[in-house]
């Protein structure tokens, strides 16, 4: 069977946001920036399709 490809094109958007986003927190709350690591990981590994 053959895999129909999924459009990643809003997940690309996402990581990009939340990448500006933790640097954004990170110049206000510096060490607070690492809440927002796991919506980095996991919209990058759904951007790559790996998820």
């Amino acid at each position: 069977m053959e895999k129909a490809k999924k459009s990643t094109g809003l997940y690309w958007i996402l990581f990009l946001v939340s990448v500006g986003v933790f640097f954004w927190v990170y110049q206000i709350g510096g060490g607070y920036c690492s809440m927002i690591l796991p919506f980095n990981v996991t919209f990058f590994a759904m951007a790559l399709d790996l998820m």
